[in-house]
């Protein structure tokens, strides 16, 4: 079976474990994104990625590295009144931003994740200031990353992509913009028309996208067609340069199907609608 044929545009994601790797390669994505942890930004876990990418590179060059998404039981906020977080924060990007600048690949961190109001309120003293310390910490990431760091939005109104107030101000910073459909399906709850307007919006910004359906109303990482996002009005909206993957979760990690069988649903997609 010719897979490179039957996926020509195929982002798949892995950990840094060998035997999830080995399976996603068997498909020959031509994007590959590496989901990281904790234990991948300490010097052995460090010494192990490059490893991982070395190899990963005989396939593709489109490489992204995906900034741990938890510390301690606790999702990685860029900008937290944590102390002990923010040492986390300023010891990983910096360690990961150096394997990207060393082997030219790409880093991918999160603005924020899924923080409430009411926390954001109480650490910050309102969301217009939560939104300030994210830019702020944005900034300086963008200043040290230049061209191998991007921007992940979240449901969190620190970092949401829902906004058009907000969007326009992020554009204003000229950051390279990581856009998860289903992050902004979710903070738009569940509003297509929100959706398509945000991804027009940002379009010129974005450099990769997360392709992942949602119903709406959690983060669930539906595969594409599982969820309520209307597909066929958000793919033409699309940066046609931006890299992509499809960040679905799996029920088993050495089987990449649900990601694989959501790429297969676009191309039909777009397929259907050249005919």
């Amino acid at each position: 079976m010719n897979t490179q044929t039957e996926f020509p545009y195929l982002g798949l994601k892995a950990s840094t474990d060998p035997a999830q790797i080995a399976e996603r390669l068997r498909y020959r994505p031509a994007v590959f994104e590496f989901f990281t942890t904790p234990a991948d930004v300490t010097p052995a876990g460090l010494a192990h990625l490059r490893t991982m990418i070395e190899w990963v590179q005989h396939d593709t060059r489109r490489i992204v590295i995906h900034h741990p998404m938890s510390w301690h039981g606790t999702h990685v906020e860029i900008a937290s009144p944590d102390t002990g977080l923010r040492a986390f924060v300023t010891q990983s990007t910096t360690a990961l931003l150096q394997v990207t600048q060393e082997m030219d690949v790409q880093l991918l961190v999160h603005g924020s994740y899924s923080e409430p109001p009411a926390e954001i309120i109480a650490e910050f003293g309102s969301i217009a200031a939560g939104r300030a310390a994210v830019l702020a910490q944005l900034d300086h990431w963008r200043d040290l990353g230049g061209n191998h760091i991007m921007f992940e939005n979240s449901i969190s109104p620190t970092y949401t992509y829902s906004d058009p107030a907000y969007n326009a101000e992020i554009l204003a910073h000229h950051y390279r913009l990581a856009y998860d459909t289903s992050h902004t399906f979710i903070a738009a709850q569940g509003d297509n028309d929100g959706l398509v307007a945000s991804l027009r919006q940002l379009a010129p910004a974005i450099v990769h996208y997360h392709l992942v359906d949602s119903m709406g109303q959690r983060h669930d990482s539906l595969p594409l067609g599982q969820g309520k996002i209307d597909w066929t009005r958000v793919w033409p909206v699309l940066n046609p340069r931006a890299t992509d993957i499809y960040e679905i979760t799996l029920k088993d990690q050495l089987d990449s199907t649900a990601q694989r069988a959501s790429h297969a649903y676009l191309e039909q997609i777009k397929a259907a609608a050249k005919q």
